[in-house]
């Protein structure tokens, strides 16, 4: 059977509903990062989200993890930290007189790295191999990870002392970067009245958050989001945007051929949670900054004037009229 039939998208797009309604009932207001991190999850892709601690990044990835019955790993990067402690290693066992395999945290569903630009470049460069493989080699042999598996990397945008910056190459391999901002006043107010309560402490409280599929189902919904139809023009206007980012003045780096792919990859799931069986313009648009805005890198005589980069993306969208029927 063709895994693209109505029926079969028209029960996608109510799972994926109820997903987001689910993490909803544990994260407060942040629905703009719920969509995208849930769009990285439909399309097997990786997300680095940039905030401040605090903001419930955490949460959101207990409680995604929980409507898919899926495994949750946090590791705390630091600047200690060995790519042993992150991937795994090799022990001698005295009793049987041969080494054994301990797998490391990197082997679950969804992988929280948090403050990952606290480890030194070493230890960034053991998710690179499990990012882009499924898989970890541990001396020698290499050991593939469960699927559905999602890596959703942290880093603080303000603290830059004893941090290492993520490589392009890295950098590369997240399908989406998502800013996670302070929530809106009613939103803040109501996140502190859940937190506190009747509660001790500050547990974090995923109780609410029902059940709906399993690690499999999630595999079927990244199969039917990769079949979603795009057009010709659609293509042509993501890869336009994408070389327009090559050449546009003040940007040194512009975005490269991955950028384009990630560009369609994740409108696809844009579509399929709006409720659509097809790839429009808007969906192109409407994602684009979340895929692009960690593939470029402005001129310093930019960032010294104090331009950001969604605000030349901006104006790269802008420039470029979107196809229409």
């Amino acid at each position: 059977m063709n895994i693209s039939t109505n029926e079969q998208v028209n029960r996608a797009i109510e799972i994926v509903q109820r997903m987001r309604t689910e993490v909803s009932r544990a994260v407060v207001g942040q629905q703009e990062v719920i969509e995208q991190v849930l769009v990285a999850l439909l399309a097997a892709g990786h997300v680095l989200i940039e905030g401040v601690p605090g903001l419930g990044k955490t949460l959101l990835v207990q409680a995604l993890a929980k409507t898919f019955e899926g495994r949750f790993t946090r590791i705390q990067f630091t600047p200690d930290l060995m790519p042993s402690d992150i991937t795994g290693h090799a022990m001698y066992d005295i009793k049987s007189e041969e080494f054994r395999i301990r797998k490391g945290p990197v082997f679950t569903n969804l992988l929280l790295a948090d403050e990952i630009n606290r480890a030194p470049a070493k230890s960034q460069a053991a998710l690179l191999e499990v990012m882009q493989e499924q898989q970890v080699t541990i001396e020698g042999r290499a050991f593939p990870v469960a699927l559905p598996f999602m890596t959703l990397a942290t880093q603080n945008p303000i603290e830059q002392e004893g941090t290492y910056p993520l490589p392009e190459a890295q950098l590369d391999r997240f399908l989406l970067k998502i800013q996670i901002d302070y929530p809106s006043d009613e939103d803040e107010i109501q996140l502190v009245k859940q937190v506190t309560s009747a509660k001790v402490g500050e547990g974090l409280d995923v109780s609410e958050v029902h059940t709906i599929v399993k690690p499999e189902n999630i595999m079927t919904l990244q199969r039917i989001t990769a079949s979603l139809q795009v057009e010709e023009r659609v293509y042509a206007y993501a890869v336009k945007i994408v070389q327009n980012t090559r050449t546009w003045p003040g940007i040194s780096l512009g975005a490269g051929v991955r950028g384009s792919i990630a560009l369609i990859r994740a409108a696809r799931a844009v579509a399929l949670l709006a409720g659509r069986d097809f790839v429009t313009p808007d969906d192109i648009k409407d994602i684009a900054l979340a895929t692009l805005r960690h593939r470029i890198a402005l001129a310093p005589e930019l960032e010294i004037e104090g331009h950001d980069v969604d605000t030349v993306l901006k104006s790269v969208l802008n420039k470029i009229e979107a196809p229409r029927q």
